[in-house]
């Protein structure tokens, strides 16, 4: 189209590469690349050429004066920090290199002058623009979003350098890396994915962010079905977390970010069946999560019901014409091996605020139960027998991932009931019997903090289990305690809680 280019290094030597004729900036500052290449572009030579105002004769003036031309197109990609932070052996002098300086002072300049000068930061953003300047013109509406993108493009990068740095800790000449989820300052850098169709309800607007360098669903792969809503991945979200507690094929069903059925088995097939059947009423229209690939024998046993969503890490090629059989099931992929083992942060909003913490994770039941956790203890007279562990194991696992107040009845591999966010853990239990039934007796239960009087308990052992896992704390304790002994339930204590408002 005409336009002379002006190019730093390595981007010149690829565009000459590709037969462009390219001026180097060096050639237009009048010095050479300097520190490495630290300093390139910081010279007025290129920042009067963007920042100069077209409109104002002082300005033009000026330029020409000073034998230097106007820059009307400043297209930069930064270096890529959150790529290089994402490296677990980092170091941070290797790390401060990709921290771009002439990068972002240049597209903050293009953008400041969005009027006279087109700025580009996204790949994705070259063909249009390619489109619009063949057409021979750009709105200002045009430049105007794309300033918006731009500052919005280094905002985001400058807080992922801000949100890095404190993981790292400084003394003398050295530098050592740790986890730093609660620093003095929180920057965060999220770009928007899209648009939400609406939030909980249809009268509030949503959307979904990607925060810098995450994976999980902040790199979700769609593969199939209806657009995802806001309560979707909030569902989604909750069914991952919980099949992430397990390192057997796991599979859950989730209504309204709450487990109605969860199991496990040596078949993921198997599994899913087991939490469907659970409570198959609440099953229907639910989210599914799996902790392994969906295969042809799970994805014919997810399509025989209706079911809303499904996320697992993948899914088989005999799997995909299966689910496909269902356009509306949504089908989703992600990578979560990496909060399987890392401490991540959990952020939700408050009016005005922002609260911070870190991931609960039910670290307590990793190992096999009973195990080395002095925490994890036997509380009464009488202790779990073989099958009363395992399933008082996987039963704890589970009641983390239900809302407080939460009492739930399990066996080994598979829910019985769930009562879940009741105001009292007596209400808890009456609401799993109703679920269950006749069904609870020979289960074991779990509560996700402790009793705080004996008749919860009462109620447990009238409901039919044998044995219970809870937190333990009480100023009652010894009046629960004794409760358990009275009715020969085995009680252990973990010394840790499990809320999830």
């Amino acid at each position: 189209m005409g336009w002379l280019l002006v190019s730093t290094g390595g981007t010149s030597t690829t565009l000459q590469k590709a037969g462009l004729a390219v001026r180097s900036v060096s050639d237009v500052t009048g010095f050479p690349e300097m520190i490495d290449g630290r300093v390139k572009t910081l010279h007025p030579a290129v920042h009067a050429g963007i920042l100069a105002r077209r409109a104002r004769p002082d300005d033009m003036a000026a330029l020409a004066a000073s034998g230097l031309a106007a820059i009307d197109l400043v297209v930069v990609n930064l270096y890529p920090f959150a790529a290089t932070a994402a490296r677990p052996d980092v170091t941070l002098d290797d790390l401060t290199e990709q921290i771009d300086i002439g990068g972002p002072t240049m597209i903050r300049a293009a953008a400041k002058s969005f009027r006279d000068v087109l700025v580009a930061v996204d790949p994705d953003d070259y063909p249009s623009i390619a489109d619009d300047l063949a057409a021979g013109r750009v709105g200002l509406d045009r430049r105007f979003a794309l300033a918006r993108k731009a500052f919005a493009h280094t905002a985001a990068y400058d807080a992922t350098i801000a949100a890095t740095l404190p993981s790292f800790d400084v003394a003398g000449f050295g530098a050592t890396r740790q986890s730093s989820l609660l620093p003095p300052v929180l920057s965060l850098g999220f770009s928007k994915i899209g648009d939400l169709r609406y939030g909980e309800n249809p009268h509030q607007p949503a959307a979904w962010y990607r925060e810098a360098g995450a994976d999980g669903f902040g790199r979700l792969d769609v593969r199939q079905g209806k657009e995802l809503s806001y309560t979707n991945l909030l569902d989604l979200d909750a069914a991952a977390r919980l099949v992430l507690e397990f390192a057997e094929p796991c599979a859950a069903v989730i209504k309204h970010t709450n487990p109605c059925g969860v199991a496990t088995a040596e078949r993921l097939a198997d599994a899913y069946e087991r939490a469907r059947d659970a409570d198959s009423l609440s099953a229907f229209g639910g989210i599914v999560a799996a902790n392994r690939a969906i295969d042809e024998a799970t994805a014919r046993a997810i399509t025989s019901t209706f079911i809303e969503a499904v996320v697992a890490p993948g899914v088989d090629p005999e799997a995909v014409p299966i689910l496909a059989a269902k356009p509306n099931l949504r089908v989703v992929t992600a990578d979560f091996s990496r909060f399987q083992t890392a401490s991540t942060r959990d952020l939700r909003a408050v009016l005005g605020a922002i609260l911070v913490q870190e991931r609960d994770r039910v670290d307590e039941a990793r190992a096999e139960w009973p195990g080395d956790d002095a925490d994890v203890r036997v509380a009464t007279v009488r202790a779990p027998s073989v099958d009363e562990w395992r399933a008082l194991r996987f039963a704890w696992r589970i009641a983390a991932h239900v809302k407080s107040n939460a009492v739930i009845f399990t066996r080994a591999d598979r829910t019985s009931a769930i009562g879940a966010g009741q105001m009292s853990r007596v209400d808890a239990v009456g609401a799993a019997r109703l679920k269950g039934g006749d069904a609870l007796r020979g289960t074991v239960a779990a509560s996700d903090a402790f009793f705080p009087f004996r008749d919860g308990v009462d109620a447990i052992a009238e409901a039919g289990a044998t044995a219970i896992v809870q937190p333990g704390g009480s100023r009652r304790d010894e009046e629960v305690i004794a409760a358990a002994n009275e009715h020969d339930l085995a009680m252990v204590f973990t010394g840790r809680r499990h809320f999830r408002h």
